[in-house]
């Protein structure tokens, strides 16, 4: 194998430098890791880089980055999804991108966020801690989930186990999805219904979907105000999904009665944002993959697509962008690659 130069991308807790994989990582390739943005000092380890390793979306890899990296040839792309990445302009670049699609602990901890706001909102623990930090035993009444109708918009690899969790729970559990042909109820007893009737008939609504041209906006003013008077909405998918101002607006009216939000519209929140001063919300800053067991599994899978592409055998359904594969290959001469 040829020398490879490897930079890691916001490694802003250092939980990615502290990842076991990473060992097998410093093997293959002469190892730079950043623990903060990009930054105006750092023209040096783009130029030199072959490969780049980002943390989801934390930096935006457009031309404008391609640009500052003559040399690189891939992007080793934590997670299944690459919102960030202007695809055209890497391909264009000769630049082939590597989804981590194998990643599996997220399965697990984005539906414990899930519960986690729910249960948040449902029995006022935020306020109720927050009057206790201030001295106060204070008197708020809560609820239970118990008897209550989850409905689950997008059945798929993350809102199946949110589902198996609300059944532990005693909910009632209905769903929608975007597409394709199911049996209206499932073993699990899970009722698929029309967009409409699921909004209409939920007590606490979740989003499990990807963000496509067909979700973008789903949650607009009028799907809104569909949903069940009182009904809490969850949010840990992605921000665009849900139209941010009408969500105000329907908070603020009381129409809806709380929400539980991982995802927004802009991120980093901005802190002018309503969202952050309305008593019934819980915000957490994107967080729903954001653990130990997560990260540490990215690097093991950057780790393994990298071996792969030195020893040219990375799958191709693996990458984002096949059309990449020997674009300006020829004129760069194969540099990182092993022939």
């Amino acid at each position: 194998m040829k020398h490879v130069n490897l930079l890691v991308l916001d490694d802003y807790e250092g939980e990615l430098a502290r990842a076991p994989a990473m060992d097998r990582l410093r093997r293959l390739a002469d190892l730079n890791i950043l623990d903060r943005p990009i930054g105006a000092d750092d023209a040096r380890l783009l130029n030199d880089c072959h490969i780049l390793l980002a943390l989801r979306e934390r930096t935006t890899l457009d031309r404008r980055i391609f640009d500052r990296c003559p040399n690189l040839e891939l992007v080793l792309q934590t997670g299944g999804h690459a919102y960030h990445l202007d695809r055209s302009a890497a391909t264009q670049h000769g630049i082939v991108v590597a989804l981590g699609r194998g990643v599996s602990k997220p399965t697990v901890v984005v539906p414990e966020l899930v519960f986690g706001l729910m249960l948040g909102l449902v029995r006022q623990i935020y306020r109720l801690s927050t009057e206790m930090g201030r001295g106060g035993w204070p008197q708020l009444i809560g609820g239970s989930v118990a008897g209550r109708t989850l409905g689950i918009l997008g059945y798929g690899r993350l809102g199946r186990p949110v589902a198996r969790l609300a059944e532990a729970f005693g909910m009632k559990v209905v769903a929608w999805d975007r597409g394709g042909s199911y049996p209206r109820i499932d073993a699990f007893g899970v009722e698929r219904l029309a967009l409409g009737d699921v909004l209409a008939t939920a007590d606490v609504v979740s989003i499990h979907l990807r963000l496509s041209d067909e979700s973008r906006g789903l949650l607009d003013r009028e799907k809104l105000r569909q949903m069940k008077k009182g009904a809490l909405l969850i949010n840990t998918s992605r921000g665009a999904i849900v139209d941010e101002p009408a969500l105000i607006e329907a908070l603020q009216a009381k129409r809806l009665a709380g929400a539980g939000l991982d995802v927004f519209a802009v991120e980093p929140l901005p802190a002018s944002s309503p969202l952050r001063a309305l008593p019934n919300v819980l915000l957490t800053p994107h967080i729903g993959w954001q653990v130990r067991d997560v990260l540490h599994e990215f690097v093991a899978i950057a780790a393994r697509q990298l071996e792969a592409w030195l020893n040219a055998a990375l799958p191709e359904d693996e990458v984002l962008n096949p059309e990449a594969i020997g674009v300006e290959r020829q004129r760069r001469g194969g540099v990182a690659r092993n022939r």
